[in-house]
């Protein structure tokens, strides 16, 4: 009999059993730690990224900076926009304004989704309640757009359509009250905007037009109020969005996508119901030539950076200063001119 102080060795460890301090699944998961952490890092730092963004506060004091880099690029990519459409459009023989301005919007969409793939851009689904909120703002849009497409395709782009663009920021202005904004325009802003736009509206006049169509006495004013409702009523959501809580907030970026994906059925119901049906206008396209295939990637892809501009700057900063951002031009050439 052994006594109960005998000591007694430990049971051998057998071989099925991990014999090291960490077991074959503890050194699979080291070995894909380093990957997960690195996706969950830039998808961290994405989101503190855009959570900056959308504050006002934060990047005030770079605003002025920031907005003269964006109207520079702004202003560059609109008249090289300009440029390969007047030559892309007559010579091709392709003046299609909604299957141009459908196509434009399946870009972005394609482009935000592939930077949210890549954890560039952090993207929330599709939410119906968000899709309510800026329904107004995607139909507005589309048919802004259609008309602008319009005016470049008929060659009006020279005629009552940059005449009435330095009007864009006084009805922003206009509407910032009306909607009731959190942070509309000082009256002094307002009242500076209006000479500005008056005096830039009357020297473009005063030099004669070209010849106007008939139709533009009404898509030109009517494109002119439909776009500073749109960026007035995007500014509305964004405000409303801020009041929640940091984790329930949406994201600039995710207001934007959803407005996206809204113009593209708004879109793709015009065009359906156009004289202009999709087989005509895939008909129609010369798909043989690379120059076709340049000219027409080169616009979509310029009016796709045109309008993310624009739509980030109604959200971020105010839709004062997108509308100055997209009649820059016209407000100030004539100016410029007269010196």
């Amino acid at each position: 009999m052994s006594s109960p102080n005998t000591f007694r060795p430990h049971r051998a460890v057998s071989d099925s059993q991990p014999q090291g301090l960490f077991s074959r699944s503890d050194l699979s998961f080291k070995k894909k730690a380093p990957s997960s952490r690195g996706g969950r890092w830039r998808r961290r730092w994405c989101a503190s990224a855009v959570k900056t963004l959308s504050s006002n506060h934060a990047l005030k004091p770079l605003v002025p900076t920031f907005c003269l880099v964006i109207v520079v690029i702004y202003g560059v990519a609109d008249k090289l926009r300009n440029f390969v459409a007047s030559i892309f459009i007559p010579q091709y023989h392709y003046p299609y304004a909604v299957a141009l301005s459908f196509a434009q919007v399946l870009i972005s969409l394609l482009v935000l989704n592939l930077l949210h793939v890549l954890d560039l851009v952090p993207l929330k689904h599709y939410s119906g309640c968000l899709g309510e909120k800026v329904l107004v703002p995607a139909i507005c849009n589309s048919i802004y757009a259609v008309l602008a497409m319009w005016a470049k395709a008929n060659s009006s782009y020279m005629g009552l359509f940059p005449l009435t663009l330095p009007l864009l920021p006084l009805l922003t202005a206009g509407f910032s009250f009306t909607l009731k904004l959190a942070s509309p325009p000082s009256i002094h802003m307002s009242v500076l905007i209006f000479i500005l736009s008056g005096t830039s509206l009357v020297i473009t006049a005063s030099k004669g037009l070209s010849d106007i169509e008939p139709l533009e006495y009404i898509y030109a004013p009517l494109a002119l109020i439909l776009l500073s409702l749109s960026l007035t009523w995007l500014a509305k959501v964004s405000e409303a969005e801020r009041c929640y809580s940091p984790e329930a907030q949406t994201s600039i970026f995710d207001i934007y996508y959803t407005q996206l994906v809204n113009q593209s059925w708004v879109l793709a119901l015009l065009w359906l119901l156009h004289l202009d049906n999709p087989w005509q206008v895939l008909h129609q396209g010369n798909w043989h030539s690379l120059l076709f295939h340049g000219y027409l990637l080169a616009i979509l892809l310029l009016g796709m950076v045109l309008n993310f501009l624009v739509g980030i700057s109604a959200l971020w900063v105010s839709p004062l200063a997108a509308a100055l951002l997209h009649s820059a031009r016209q407000v100030v050439q004539p100016f410029v001119q007269l010196l």
